[in-house]
């Protein structure tokens, strides 16, 4: 089986939209992949984090993760931060990659904006440690959206003047695997703008902790308009609030949008957002009520965590040793 690598930062509580971009996928690649998933909690830190939030929603994220279906039996989870050969790979990439290739980096332009001068040196060069996460496993093959495929392309880049400086076929070309049909999760105060644990509004977003009752609230809640739904998907057309509930409701009933508004033709929004209500609350609670219980032993998180790091470690720390030694390091 390929080996998949796969990163989530732990800030803030994972919404809707990570579970059906990532999450979700992540527990279906388990079938026919080896799987390392990884807290990527170095690279929550390019932006202030408090202490005690990233250490909770470190926690946080695991018992989320394994109440979804993450099998730390058959596959590895753990935190970056656990596994020193992260940080030492990615030295060695900061001196590879080159300016140039970080100054094209979208990402950061989006993140930085006007202010770029007081964001932090790991913000800018974090792809490199993006690069780093994947190839400290050689793992070929990595799960992105569209927003990712940018430094996917840029660990490839690495990779092969790696190689070519050094006059080796060490580090392989990684594939990128982009989740069948992704559902993009927009914002239920703003249909415009994408579904965000860092919005200020709790409102906006469902988040994998919310219970049946806090989930029905804010879906009735949510912002819409005064049409009922059409028959046809063209009918949502400049109807960003209803065509982003309609989207929800096929995510997460493993339905297309058309079979949804053939079913719901002709509502308006105060029966449909009952039944998007019951399609959500049933997807979303059972992982919110599991997510709770693992939050009541916080040493159980700590201890698969742990577990998950030896793991990955006994992989990483033979490459990046290896790495090292090609670089010219003594060990």
């Amino acid at each position: 089986m390929q080996r998949i690598f796969s990163g989530i930062q732990p800030s803030g509580i994972p919404q809707l939209g990570n579970y059906l971009g990532a999450i979700r996928n992540w527990v279906n690649l388990q079938a026919d992949h080896e799987c390392v998933f990884c807290l990527v909690d170095m690279h929550a830190i390019t932006v202030w984090q408090s202490p005690e939030d990233l250490r909770r929603q470190t926690l946080t994220q695991a018992a989320i993760l394994l109440a979804s279906g993450i099998d730390t039996e058959k596959h590895i989870l753990f935190n970056q931060s656990a596994v020193s050969a992260h940080a030492r790979l990615a030295w060695i990439f900061n001196c590879v990659s080159r300016l140039g290739w970080l100054n094209r980096m979208t990402q950061f332009k989006d993140k930085a904006g006007k202010d770029r001068e007081n964001h932090s040196a790991g913000l800018y060069v974090y792809p490199n440690l993006m690069a780093a996460d994947i190839l400290a496993y050689k793992a070929t093959r990595v799960p992105v959206g569209e927003d990712q495929k940018q430094h996917l392309e840029l660990t490839n880049d690495i990779a092969q003047k790696f190689n070519h400086d050094y006059g080796v076929e060490f580090f392989p070309t990684v594939e990128a695997v982009i989740p069948p049909a992704a559902a993009r999760v927009m914002s239920l105060r703003d249909g415009t703008k994408k579904m965000s644990k860092s919005d200020p509004s709790a409102q906006s977003r469902i988040e994998m902790t919310d219970d049946a009752d806090a989930i029905a609230l804010k879906i009735r809640r949510a912002k819409t308009d005064t049409d009922v739904l059409p028959g046809e998907e063209a009918g949502l057309e400049g109807r960003a609030e209803a065509k982003n509930l309609v989207t929800i409701y096929a995510a997460l009933a493993d339905m297309s949008v058309a079979d949804v508004l053939a079913q719901h033709q002709g509502e308006g929004f105060g029966p449909f957002k009952k039944a998007l209500t019951d399609v959500v609350v049933n997807a979303i609670a059972p992982i919110a009520q599991e997510t709770q219980r693992l939050m009541q032993n916080e040493d159980h998180l700590v201890s698969v965590l742990r577990a998950g790091a030896a793991r990955a470690h006994a992989i990483a720390d033979p490459i990046v040793t290896e790495a090292e030694k090609i670089v010219g390091f003594v060990k």
